[in-house]
C-alpha cells in the first residue's frame, strides 16, 4: 500500500518527502507526479514505506500537520478507479 500525501509546496523535492518520512520508518518508494504539459510539481504525492505500522505512524502523526507553510493531507491511498475522474470516498 502506498500513502498519499496532499497540499505539497511546489517546491517540494522527492528527497525532502523521504526525509520527512523516514522519521516514522524506512521509506521505499516516493513518487511526486507533474503536469504532463508543463512538467510542474501537481502539489501532491505518494509515498511507500516498509511496513503498514510504518505507514500508519506516518499517517497519524503528519495529516494536519504543519510543512513548509501548508496543511498536509495524508492518507492512504485509494486504488484508482480507471477514469470515473475522481469523486468522493467510498464507505
Amino acid at each position: 500500500m502506498s500513502i498519499y500525501v496532499g497540499n505539497l509546496a511546489y517546491n517540494v523535492t522527492q528527497d525532502d518527502l523521504s526525509e520527512v518520512f523516514a522519521e516514522y520508518g524506512t521509506v521505499r518508494r516516493v513518487y511526486l507526479p507533474t503536469d504532463r504539459e508543463s512538467g510542474r510539481p501537481r502539489g501532491f504525492g505518494f509515498v511507500e514505506m516498509s511496513s503498514d505500522e510504518e505507514e500508519d505512524a506516518a499517517i497519524q502523526e503528519l495529516d494536519g500537520a504543519e510543512w513548509l507553510g501548508r496543511s498536509l493531507k495524508v492518507n492512504k491511498a485509494r486504488p484508482r478507479d480507471g477514469g470515473s475522474g475522481g469523486g468522493g470516498r467510498r464507505n
